[in-house]
């Protein structure tokens, strides 16, 4: 079993969902760090973790499990909301890259 620090974790989603929020950054850094990962490198737990919350909290793939809908074809018609806010988490916000924009280069 691996498990991972709340620091690496972090690391990690901002390295590459550098458009997370500051607070789903802390909270999928906190689930990942306390479970016990088994043959999952640090990518895949935090793919899982993310991907599985967003699943259940920001589509509606629960009720279509309710409504009696199998789990691939539930999971199957909600993939694209997540997909697009995976995508959108990939980017940085357009106020970071402002900020980034705006700092002085050494010549």
């Amino acid at each position: 079993m691996t498990s991972y620090a709340v620091a690496a974790v972090e690391r990690h989603i901002r390295e590459n969902h550098p458009g997370c929020p500051d607070f789903a950054v802390a909270y999928f850094s906190k689930e990942v760090a306390e479970r016990n990962w088994r043959d999952a490198p640090l990518g895949k737990a935090v793919g899982i973790t993310i991907q599985t919350f967003l699943r259940h909290q920001m589509t509606d793939y629960d009720a279509l499990l309710l409504h009696g809908l199998n789990r691939a074809e539930a999971m199957r018609r909600v993939q694209p909301r997540v997909n697009a806010m995976l995508k959108s988490w990939r980017m940085k916000s357009k106020s970071a890259k402002r900020k980034k924009s705006q700092e002085p280069r050494n010549v």
